[in-house]
């Protein structure tokens, strides 16, 4: 049953602050799912190709990396509050910035939208999930934010379903008559599409500045906002020389491009699959999306299931076990070439529902009152998700055959190898809490802090 225990907030005067906190994890949630499918659709809007496209996932994970330490920075002089207070407040500008990108009418002004916009969520993500971890025991830090981030992952499926439904309304035109028109005729099918799309970073940028008014307006607990003297250089230092640390940040940026790359291109790789059994592309495209949904469905659920398996299972483990099996699931996404790949690639949503949380739990581990300096160095561990699609888009569009099988199938060694890394800093990790102090611990209590 999912309670306050379940989720372990255990001071009822926290439970005001988790409720806006959590809201805010879903609100980014949203952000990014409802964006991960647009590298198809401008991709018809402005008659682009995948790879001009897949610059919207390298932008929009570009300003988590640009904004994540300023945020730390920010946050040490401030506190978490007004963290989430600028951070929020730039979420708001990103969005609306979309209605003059739509009057300018061509692709990079949207860019300049996702980026303002990521800078808001760099500043969430460094605020709320360190507060989070602290509001409460540091035995239970990793199994409370899982169960934060699993409302991150209900953002995720709102977003999903708000994208397949721009993607339904949009002109139903393939890409082939698209890049056939004139450009009188373009234009008026672009400035119809453009008007769809924007729709809900609109009514998300309201949303977010009612958010902003609650969070100027109400009482948040600042006993669980850790301060430090130390200097910048000092705590960075002391941070290196952390390897469950230094090694966290790694694992981090290979999960996310291993995350960004499976859900942005579950499009491409459905569209295969389906005009293939005889579709038309927009049919297909729409399907696809449906398939993206049920694996951000699976997703969200994982993230509950795994919170409460963390009461019994160390989170080391866990890692690395769902890790092992998104590999092998990855794998059949390679060498199936039907419906069977799209299977596989929903099972891989199911493995990646714990890694962000636990990655970020664990690698916090022992870093005291260093928190917030490096829990930035987390966030920016999200730039993965902008280095690794376009190199999976190179792969896809090089039609490089390998064992018959299709570019498309072939490119998903890119997250393949992300997930390895994921596996063996799990294992590693395993390894240095569990049997390095086996006599202190069972190996089925969850990591610490202490």
């Amino acid at each position: 049953m999912i309670t306050e225990d379940f989720f372990h907030i255990e001071n009822k005067k926290y439970l005001t602050a988790w409720v806006l906190i959590t809201a805010c994890f879903a609100l980014w949630g949203f952000a990014n799912n409802v964006t991960t499918p647009m590298v198809n659709t401008f991709s018809k809007i402005f008659r682009i190709s995948t790879t001009e496209a897949s610059l919207v996932p390298v932008v929009f994970n570009l300003g988590y990396f640009c904004l994540a330490f300023p945020a730390a920075m920010f946050i040490q002089k401030f506190n978490y509050k007004w963290g989430i207070i600028v951070g929020l407040g730039l979420y708001a500008v990103g969005a609306l910035t979309f209605i003059p990108a739509h009057w300018v009418g061509t692709f990079y002004p949207f860019l300049s939208a996702y980026f303002i916009l990521t800078c808001g969520l760099s500043f969430l993500e460094v605020s709320c999930n360190p507060y989070i971890y602290s509001l409460g025991s540091k035995r239970h830090a990793i199994q409370r934010l899982n169960g934060a981030q699993a409302f991150n992952a209900l953002g995720s499926v709102i977003g999903m379903l708000v994208a397949m439904s721009v993607q339904s309304r949009i002109s139903p035109m393939d890409t082939t008559i698209r890049m056939k028109l004139p450009q009188y005729q373009f234009d008026v099918i672009k400035e119809h599409d453009l008007g769809i799309l924007i729709q809900p970073y609109i009514y998300i940028g309201a949303v977010v500045v009612i958010m902003l008014v609650l969070m100027v307006l109400l009482k948040m607990p600042k006993d669980t906002d850790i301060h430090t003297s130390r200097n910048t250089l000092t705590i960075l230092r002391d941070l290196l020389r952390n390897p469950s640390y230094r090694e966290g940040v790694m694992a981090e940026f290979f999960y996310v491009g291993a995350q960004v790359c499976c859900w942005t291109f579950i499009i491409q790789y459905g569209m295969r699959v389906f005009t293939a059994e005889g579709m038309t592309e927009q049919a297909a495209e729409v399907l696809s999306q449906k398939y993206n949904v049920a694996a951000l469905a699976c997703f969200a659920v994982g993230r509950f299931v795994c919170t409460g398996l963390m009461r019994k299972f160390s989170p080391s483990r866990m890692l690395s076990f769902m890790g092992i099996v998104a590999m092998t699931a990855v794998l059949g996404v390679m060498l199936f070439t039907d419906r069977d790949g799209i299977y596989c690639l929903v099972v891989v949503s199911i493995c990646l529902s714990l890694m962000f949380p636990t990655i970020y739990g664990i690698a916090l581990v022992n870093v005291g009152e260093n928190i917030k300096i490096a829990g930035a160095g987390l966030i920016m561990a999200i730039l993965g998700g902008a280095f690794f699609p376009p190199i999976q888009a190179a792969v896809m569009q090089s039609n490089i055959s390998l064992l018959g099988l299709p570019s498309t199938n072939v490119s998903f060694i890119v997250p393949l190898l992300c997930l390895g890394v994921v596996v063996w800093y799990g294992h590693r990790s395993y390894m240095r809490y569990r049997v390095m102090h086996a006599d202190d611990e069972t190996q089925s209590t969850p990591i610490t802090l202490e």
